[in-house]
């Protein structure tokens, strides 16, 4: 092993630099979306543009090839300014599997201490899309690019063991980015879309800032009774955080329910009917019937059968005292029948911001250079707001005939992402802190903040604003 590692390491010493104008390093949405925008761009098409990721993104294709019979649990809410920037400018609107994306109609929210609502309604206000739809779309419109004819190429499999400057001396010099392949490139402008420990911004030196909330996501695909009678999403806050029931096409739903570690542990573990009841109830029941059915399954004391009839009992109570069925659609999510087991997932969730989001000859794009909480449904739309705020400023110091690895360059697209990302992190923040509690204060304050603005309709066009353009204010 230590003759293979060595032998490696002179490899790399002695390898010649291959020159590339742009390498990407990460393989998600952020870095392919840049990578497509870039060679579908008449301005920045001449541009040699690598991309880098450590998995294998052949796997990510198959999944176009072969989409699988049930939906993934990697869904995001996408606006419709993002989606546009996906299918125009990087060129992959004739690959994206439309019989897999969902638009739906508003946002129906409650407070599960006080049911205090906000109803938030506009035809296709958002669309919900599997992360591998848009990945996999954007790899087909990739593959149409000749690596010699079109300079560009992928690197999968291989991952980033070191960045540093051609020259030490020289901050502006171009950097070097070593391979575990031991292939090394000297490129113009190095961007980070490689995720929240993001190895490129640690070698700009950039510092990130923020915290975890000592919480997790659970994520699932859902099996619904029938169709839903309103095409829209469900967000219920808990105590313990808020759980949302999103709409995929047909019978079919997905989950993000923010919880304690304990209880993201039970659910996960759960016997799939279970945790589908439990889904149900955590839309009806009250937070302490929610937490009297985790305890007696933490302890063993509740068989899956008992649990369902007792939840339906339950349930069926809070139904009975609605005057009719069609109030039953107004009010609360289809119901749950079946959760896919192998979609259950859960994550942890924090949010993060970095200082800048460029240097010399750096550029940070996503998760690399924020994360936030998935309440807002923002992370995804975030991060394609940062790429398309790039490839302007790519196009616009093109066109000037700066070099794109400038400074000059680069902080234009900084300057216009920094305040409105900064603003829709501390919105995400500022809600979750303010509805993860049930002192008695704060309840009465944010019950009455909700009323007013569920009828006030200027602030109610001001939040679907906010919420369908992604980016704008």
């Amino acid at each position: 092993m230590f003759v293979t590692i060595r032998g490696l390491a002179t490899v790399a010493k002695n390898a010649t630099p291959k020159l590339t104008d742009v390498l990407i390093v990460g393989g998600g949405p952020a870095g392919l979306t840049l990578a497509a925008a870039i060679k579908n761009s008449p301005i920045l098409s001449g541009l040699s543009t690598t991309l880098v990721d450590a998995g294998d993104l052949g796997k990510v294709t198959s999944f176009h090839d072969s989409p699988p019979e049930h939906f993934t649990n990697r869904v995001v809410s996408i606006t419709p300014k993002s989606l546009h920037f996906i299918a125009e400018r990087a060129g992959a609107g004739d690959f994206l599997l439309r019989d897999r994306i969902q638009p739906y109609d508003g946002l129906y929210v409650t407070d599960g201490v006080t049911n205090t609502i906000l109803d938030l309604e506009k035809p296709s206000m958002l669309e919900m899309i599997e992360i591998l739809n848009i990945q996999s779309s954007i790899l087909k419109k990739l593959s149409q690019y000749d690596e010699l004819l079109d300079d560009f190429k992928i690197v999968d499999k291989t991952k980033v063991t070191k960045i540093e400057s051609s020259d030490p001396k020289d901050p502006t010099s171009w950097p070097l980015v070593t391979l575990d392949n031991g292939d090394i490139y000297k490129t113009r402008l190095l961007v980070g879309a490689d995720g929240f420990q993001s190895p490129v911004r640690k070698f700009a030196n950039i510092e990130s800032r923020g915290w975890f909330y000592g919480t997790f996501g659970v994520v699932a695909t859902m099996k619904l009774q029938y169709d839903p009678f309103k095409l829209r999403g469900w967000q219920r806050f808990l105590p313990d955080g808020p759980i949302a029931h999103l709409p995929l096409p047909g019978e079919n739903a997905t989950l993000v329910w923010t919880t304690t570690e304990r209880i993201s542990k039970l659910l996960l573990d759960m016997d799939p009917k279970a945790f589908a009841s439990l889904i149900n109830a955590a839309f009806v029941l009250d937070n302490v019937d929610l937490q009297y059915y985790f305890d007696e399954l933490e302890a063993g004391k509740i068989t899956t059968e008992e649990l369902v009839e007792d939840v339906k009992f339950r349930m069926d109570q809070e139904f009975s005292k609605l005057t009719n069925d069609t109030m039953i659609d107004e009010l609360y999510p289809p119901q749950v029948i079946d959760v896919k087991g192998d979609t259950r997932a859960r994550f942890p969730l924090k949010m993060t911001h970095a200082d800048s989001y460029c240097s010399y000859r750096v550029a940070l794009l996503g998760d690399a250079a924020h994360t936030t909480h998935p309440l807002a449904g923002q992370g995804l739309n975030m991060g394609q707001g940062d790429t398309e705020a790039l490839v302007d400023a790519l196009e616009k110091a093109t066109q000037r005939g700066q070099d794109i690895g400038s400074l000059l360059s680069l902080e234009p697209f900084w300057a216009e992402r920094y305040a409105t990302n900064h603003i829709l992190l501390n919105m995400a923040d500022k809600l979750y802190k303010l509805y993860h509690t049930d002192a008695a204060p704060v309840v009465a304050l944010r019950s009455l903040g909700l009323n007013i603005t569920n009828n006030f309709p200027p602030a109610k066009n001001w939040i679907i604003k906010t919420l369908t353009a992604g980016t704008e204010f």
